[in-house]
């Protein structure tokens, strides 16, 4: 399924195989790309190979394996990324009947989400599909700091799982459309052209993009393909898409009786419709070595996108306006010829995305700083500890109160509940550094040790009751306390 066309930098690769267990990396047989295994990306789940059954219809070695997870509502991936910086997210999905319950084909819904760092980006939608088949999800955002979060949510409709997750960097000029608030999900992107690959991916494509070849048998009409052997080159300065010279020399078009054609790229039982925003992306480059005459008018559905369009001899066109998203329920896209023209349309390659929107904020970054150092010092195998600490609002994480009273700042933590969390040793000096918390519940532990100075103007409350510490009060504690503006708890278990 994968043609090799020559080498390309990796560099910034990630390539994680979900649920492998070895320690050592391996090369895909395929795509010669190294797959690491995902302890360190992930707490929690169950690793588990797919039916041996199956086994043999695995096209890549990363579908053989894969990770569930049976509890709690939110499990998250945490993949090293770079601030500020674009990236594609590639997740795979492959049943392969892993749990012997055959969910994919029993009938009922087996359905489950995706985040995207602190946002809903997609459903994961297997019913009623073949339990071999593996299903792909992308999405391009911008990293918002120096890792980037992959989250599975359970609906409460099938145990959610991934078999390999894949990040890929993006130069900054690269679809320019996508920032810090808006992502885009990958829904189709297709190469047109004769091809004998179902996917076209890396190393033809050094950004790893998956390129579908357009089937002749979808519709009824007498499709043409045309191809050429010069070089098809971007416009100058034009580096927003960047697809791969290869795609660029292919292209379809119809008989000269025929005055126009349709691009279907369905929508998925699992997207709601009403609410589906679409942003098409059109390459164009006329390849046809005779010089023609070939103009046509774009619409996505009814709606006239690009009227009198002829695309350049030899270059591409890539063709989108300006990010705009567009509400086309059918995701139906037509291309017809107008009178002057003498050749009906042309097409080399086409990829149309759906709006993910970024609105919500990320907890303040020295926070979630400060509670991970906490959750490795206490080693906190707390199950719905996973991804943001705060947000989104429905899945913070237990025992902590945020603060969302600001709309458009960065929510904050101002209370921390760890009572009776068996927390051993000392106490951690990370809750002195977190200038909005309020209220510190220690209590009902094994905590040893001595007390820090713990210098934190903002702690209204501070309960060490029930612990093993020992040692004098600090001064700064007992003077705030003395001074009304500490409620400071320290009773001790009677013998």
């Amino acid at each position: 399924m994968i043609q090799v066309h020559g080498q390309s930098s990796t560099s910034g690769y990630v390539n994680i195989d979900c649920g492998f267990t070895n320690s050592s990396p391996y090369n895909d047989t395929l795509t010669g790309l190294v797959f690491l295994p995902d302890l360190e990306f992930v707490d929690g789940g169950a690793s588990n190979n797919i039916s041996a059954a199956l086994m043999a219809d695995a096209v890549y070695e990363n579908q053989k394996v894969l990770r569930s997870f049976s509890h709690g509502s939110r499990n998250c991936y945490t993949l090293p990324s770079a601030a500020g910086k674009k990236f594609l997210l590639r997740a795979m999905f492959t049943y392969g009947n892993y749990d012997g319950l055959n969910r994919t084909t029993d009938g009922s819904l087996f359905l489950f989400g995706l985040h995207i760092g602190v946002n809903f980006w997609e459903a994961v939608n297997l019913t009623n599909t073949d339990p071999s088949s593996t299903i792909w999800k992308e999405v391009l955002t911008v990293a918002p700091a120096n890792n980037l979060s992959v989250c599975l949510i359970n609906f409460g409709t099938g145990t959610p799982f991934v078999s390999s997750l894949e990040l890929r960097p993006l130069e900054d000029l690269m679809y320019p459309f996508v920032n810090t608030s808006v992502s885009i999900s990958y829904f189709r992107r297709i190469r047109f052209g004769q091809s004998t690959e179902f996917i076209t991916r890396y190393p033809l494509d050094p950004y790893d993009r998956f390129w579908e070849g357009w089937s002749f048998s979808y519709n009824a009409y007498p499709w043409i393909a045309l191809n050429t052997s010069n070089q098809v080159r971007p416009l100058p300065g034009d580096k927003a898409f960047q697809v791969p010279e290869g795609i660029l020399r292919r292209a379809s078009t119809l008989d000269a009786n025929f005055s126009f054609f349709e691009i279907n790229v369905t929508v998925g039982p699992n997207l709601d419709t009403k609410n589906l925003q679409l942003l098409p992306i059109f390459h164009f480059a006329e390849i046809n070595s005779s010089n023609p005459s070939r103009r046509f008018d774009i619409y996505s559905d009814n709606d006239l996108l690009f009227s009198d369009f002829s695309p350049s001899r030899f270059q591409v066109d890539s063709m989108h306006q300006n990010g705009r998203f567009l509400n086309n329920p059918a995701a139906i896209f037509r291309l017809n010829r107008t009178r002057r023209s003498r050749l009906p349309p042309l097409i080399n390659a086409f990829e149309v995305y759906s709006l993910v929107r970024m609105d919500n904020l990320t907890t303040d970054s020295d926070d979630v700083i400060y509670m991970k150092e906490v959750k490795k010092h206490y080693n906190l195998a707390r199950i719905n500890w996973n991804g943001d600490p705060c947000s989104p609002r429905e899945y913070s994480w237990e025992g902590l109160t945020c603060d969302y009273s600001k709309s458009n700042q960065n929510p904050m933590i101002v209370a921390v509940n760890l009572s009776t969390s068996g927390l051993k040793g000392g106490l951690v000096i990370s809750f002195m550094n977190m200038v909005s918390l309020e209220n510190l519940d220690l209590s009902h532990n094994n905590l040893t040790g001595a007390i820090p100075d713990y210098q934190i103007k903002s702690l209204k409350v501070l309960d060490l009751s029930y612990n093993q510490l020992d040692g004098p009060i600090p001064d700064s504690i007992l003077q705030r306390s003395q001074a009304g503006l500490l409620d400071l708890r320290f009773a001790c278990f009677v013998a």
